[in-house]
């Protein structure tokens, strides 16, 4: 784990190359900073000498600062005052220039992650909880900005205060210097040691954040489900198991790394009071003036500091790179396979598709589609049903190249899809799945999504042939009714044939219905057949349902069983056949009538 974040805080580093410039400036204003303040302490202890020559040469007890010079401490004071101002000054320009090269840093991560997402193949998503991918990709790249913003600064300040104040210390005195040093590694070891047990606790910390989210977001989204079967005990019990998991790790992870400060602070207050007896030694036998020991003293509490602030900011830091090191494991995800260089293309698209001895399976050695062939000629539809599981929708994705193949290939119009460029193929496809989706804005942009630059008149059109013009017209703004993510809320049949009117619109040489009705009553069932009747015309079609009545007059029905064809004809032939598909029909007959005698 000590490798991961120290590898996270390298490839973060590495990110800072863009901005090199930005951030050897405030480099070079922290070390103008620095430089200014560590001079004030020299100036104050000259200060401090005319003062007491000033006293001593009077020779008069009490003291009487008749002797004092006070030109020269006015001198002294005005300059200590200038330092300490332009070291404030550079340190106001250092922190803006610093926000910038973190603000760019984090958009650079930000929009890495955005476009990596677009390249995860959908088995990413099939393996990771939504909840889980959202809060890498949001409070993870958080966490990162706010960690650097608060630690970078402080990082090249200390390191550059160290550096120059063991130089003003040596240049003061060697042999106190060397008393000082002799504590720094005790302190750095002590600190290492607390920062490692620390580590792994904030690596825990944001699995379970992630975990959390995960949670949250399921919950959320099922609580029709969890309230219908009085799930809501055992929901709150998982809530609040995540969440105890998450509080333990956020308390070992900040109790370990808050020691780091009291520890800290206490060999810097025993190193303080050992120069301070050291200095008094010092002056007595003339190796030093007191002005000379006031600023070691202060050196040294200021030397003292760095150490303690990088203490502070340790569990920022640490939570940071933890965040990173899970964004970064986002980041080195296997991508889909990119299209060839010089992607292939039919001469004209009409529909035809083939696939040829094709297998496929989501996990190794567990195939779901298994040595498939089938050639469909253009404007043909196709139906395909079976039981759950047999690989039904698994064929339509591989059609859409959301998998690639295991085996064999799928030609569309002679073309393999391997050859093709992907957007190529999807833009050939119009596909409406079970599962609907809207996004955030008016149902005219919805159902534009897929053809931005289509007009009004055929966005109503489109509507009006997935028999979803009345609905829409009823709405108090019609087709600019905002939905989605908060807008008005539209039955799931509503929403269904939103997303029908959406493949319309494009009017693709190839449809995929997968379930398209299964959301909307008989009546309006049989309007959307008869629409897509009308859209089927010179069309291929692939045909998804559980509703035989919806594929009846398809071309050819395919029956899949353990991902094979085990059937394949007219519905008429299959039923004349008595087979699997005959069987199913009658069931679904059965049913039809005891929902009829009920």
């Amino acid at each position: 784990m000590d490798g991961d974040l120290r590898a996270s805080g390298l490839r973060l580093i590495r990110l800072l190359r863009p901005d090199r410039g930005l951030y050897a400036a405030v480099i070079a204003l922290a070390m103008c900073s620095v430089t200014l303040a560590a001079a004030g302490p020299i100036l104050l202890g000259r200060a401090t000498d005319i003062i007491v020559a000033g006293t001593v040469a009077d020779g008069v007890w009490p003291v009487r600062a008749v002797g004092v010079d006070f030109s020269s401490l006015r001198t002294q004071l005005v300059w200590a005052l200038l330092t300490y101002t332009g070291a404030s000054l550079a340190g106001l320009a250092q922190e803006r220039l610093m926000t910038r090269v973190v603000g760019n840093l984090v958009f650079s991560v930000r929009r890495r992650v955005g476009e990596k997402m677009n390249r995860l193949p959908l088995a990413y998503y099939d393996r990771h909880p939504r909840g889980e991918v959202l809060s890498r990709a949001t409070h993870d790249i958080d966490a990162i900005g706010q960690s650097l913003q608060q630690t970078m600064s402080q990082i090249v300040g200390s390191t550059l205060t160290v550096a120059v104040i063991l130089a003003a210390m040596a240049w003061l005195s060697v042999p106190m210097m060397l008393v000082m040093v002799v504590m720094v590694p005790v302190s750095l070891k002590a600190a290492a040691r607390m920062t490692r047990g620390a580590q792994p606790h904030f690596a825990a910390q944001r699995r379970a954040t992630g975990e959390l989210n995960a949670h949250i977001e399921e919950a959320y989204r099922g609580q029709a489900v969890i309230k219908g079967f009085g799930r809501e005990k055992e929901t709150a019990e998982e809530f609040e198991r995540v969440s105890g998991s998450l509080s333990e790790a956020v308390f070992r992870s900040h109790f370990i790394s808050g020691l780091i400060r009291p520890v800290m602070m206490f060999l810097g207050n025993l190193n303080y009071v050992v120069l301070a007896a050291v200095g008094g030694l010092l002056v007595v036998n003339g190796s030093l003036s007191v002005g000379q020991v006031q600023a070691f003293l202060m050196y040294a509490r200021e030397f003292n500091q760095p150490f303690s602030q990088i203490a502070g900011v340790s569990t920022l830091l640490q939570s940071g790179l933890a965040s990173a090191a899970r964004v970064f494991e986002l980041l080195d995800e296997d991508e889909v396979a990119a299209d060839p260089p010089e992607p292939a293309r039919p001469g004209r698209i009409g529909g035809r598709v083939d696939f040829e001895h094709v297998s496929f399976a989501y996990t190794d050695g567990q195939p779901v589609i298994k040595d498939l062939s089938l050639s469909v000629p253009p404007g043909r539809t196709v139906a395909i049903v079976g039981p759950s599981g047999a690989g039904k929708t698994t064929l339509v994705n591989l059609l859409m190249r959301f998998y690639d193949l295991s085996h064999g290939r799928i030609l569309l119009d002679g073309v393999d899809l391997a050859l093709m460029n992907r957007e190529t193929v999807r833009a050939s496809i119009g596909m409406v799945l079970q599962e609907t989706w809207l996004f955030h804005g008016t149902i005219a942009e919805n159902i534009a999504y897929g053809n931005p630059s289509s007009s009004p008149d055929a966005v109503v059109k489109a509507a009006e042939a997935a028999c979803a013009d009345d609905f829409i017209r009823s709405l108090p703004l019609g087709y600019e009714t905002v939905v989605g993510g908060g807008g008005t809320h539209l039955s799931a049949g509503e929403e269904q044939l939103i997303c029908i009117a959406r493949a319309f619109l494009g009017r693709p040489a190839i449809l995929i219905l997968d379930e398209a009705t299964s959301q909307v009553d008989s009546r309006t069932e049989m309007r959307v057949r008869r629409a897509t009747n009308e859209l089927r015309a010179g069309r291929t079609c692939f045909v998804i349902a559980h509703r035989l009545s919806t594929i009846r007059d398809a071309d050819v029905i395919l029956y899949l069983a353990d991902g094979r064809i085990a059937e394949q004809g007219t519905h008429q032939g299959l039923l004349d056949a008595g087979g699997a598909y005959a069987r199913l029909c009658a069931a679904q007959a059965g049913q039809h009538e005891e929902r009829s005698d009920a």
